[in-house]
């Protein structure tokens, strides 16, 4: 059984703390078009490791639930790196695969790995060897940017260039699939940790809500339209639930990320610096009170939610930071 502890104030933690693994209980990393991963003390604003990563961009990144692994998705490959070790090369090495990985994932117990890619598809890898075996494959018509597992853990929405959200239950395999807007790419799909709400966003700047109702007998969950609205003049990169399901982030080409109330998606605060360019990535802290950006201008910010301060600035990476991987709770 795994044991959860949220911990908050995120700044203060120090070396000295360590989790059940030996490692440190706050796990950030970053990455980007400068092929370097960079792992950082989220207190202090300091890299502590850097890896390389020299076959190409990262476009993604996330974190095993053990924490021991961190996986990085690039074009026509998936590396895994050992987290709490010094090493440069990469643990487990996938090259079979076609064009960019757009997105990668894990169960909550670590069993499995879901990707999406360029290539069409969504895919699933069994985790319980060391080489990466494809369990399953979900074709559509058009390149994946994004796939998002249900917290149920039995449904993939994956979302494609065409416009098409695409809602695959696991269990029965059945798949249904919706479309917001046509000729609008969904850039992101969130759901939020209660398996309640869901939104999409697309290249045209438009975010979508749905409320969720449970798992149907033969299908996936039942999405009820609740409200379309403008988040942003430009392009939206990425849609984000807060751990307590009290907020909605989204980030854009405008250099902004917005932090949205769920409740009446009123505009709580605006995360702006003027150096900021475009806004990739973001996660937030597990109390839900920071939250963590990735830009265009090299850096990655802490953020407070409610005030819109900076209280962190990561920098040393060279090009455009696309991607971020973050941990803040100690697992037992």
């Amino acid at each position: 059984m795994m044991v959860v502890i949220r911990r908050e104030n995120i700044w203060t933690y120090r070396d000295t703390m360590s989790s059940a693994n030996g490692g440190d209980p706050v796990i950030l990393a970053t990455a980007g078009y400068d092929h370097r991963i960079r792992f950082w003390q989220a207190h202090s604003g300091i890299c502590h490791r850097t890896v390389q990563h020299p076959d190409s961009q990262v476009n993604a990144l996330d974190i095993t639930p053990d924490k021991q692994l961190i996986a990085a998705a690039g074009y026509q490959h998936i590396r895994m790196y050992d987290i709490n070790s010094s090493s440069p090369n990469a643990l487990i090495n996938y090259e079979g695969v076609q064009k960019n990985v757009t997105a990668v994932g894990f169960h909550e117990e670590g069993k499995w790995m879901f990707t999406g890619g360029e290539d069409h598809t969504a895919k699933i890898w069994d985790l319980r060897t060391r080489q990466l075996q494809c369990q399953r494959i979900f074709q559509v018509k058009a390149p994946v940017n994004c796939v998002t597992l249900h917290p149920n853990q039995g449904e993939l929405y994956v979302g494609d260039q065409s416009g098409s959200i695409h809602c695959w239950d696991l269990k029965t395999d059945v798949n249904e699939h919706l479309i917001p807007e046509q000729e609008a790419p969904i850039t992101s799909v969130s759901i939020d940790p209660m398996g309640t709400m869901m939104a999409a966003v697309n290249n045209k700047g438009m975010c979508y809500l749905w409320t969720m109702t449970a798992n149907r007998p033969g299908g996936p969950s039942k999405l009820h339209p609740k409200r379309k609205f403008q988040a942003h003049s430009r392009y939206v990169l990425k849609c984000l639930f807060s751990p307590d399901s009290t907020l909605l982030a989204t980030t854009s080409a405008d250099g902004t990320c917005r932090i949205w109330r769920t409740a009446d998606l009123t505009l709580c605060t605006e995360l702006k610096d003027k150096s900021q360019r475009w806004v990739w990535d973001c996660a937030f802290s597990g109390d839900s009170q920071y939250i963590i950006t990735a830009s265009s201008d090299n850096n990655a910010r802490l953020w407070s939610v409610n005030t819109g301060e900076i209280k962190r600035e990561y920098s040393g990476h060279e090009k455009a930071i696309v991607c971020l991987a973050f941990r803040d709770e100690v697992v037992s």
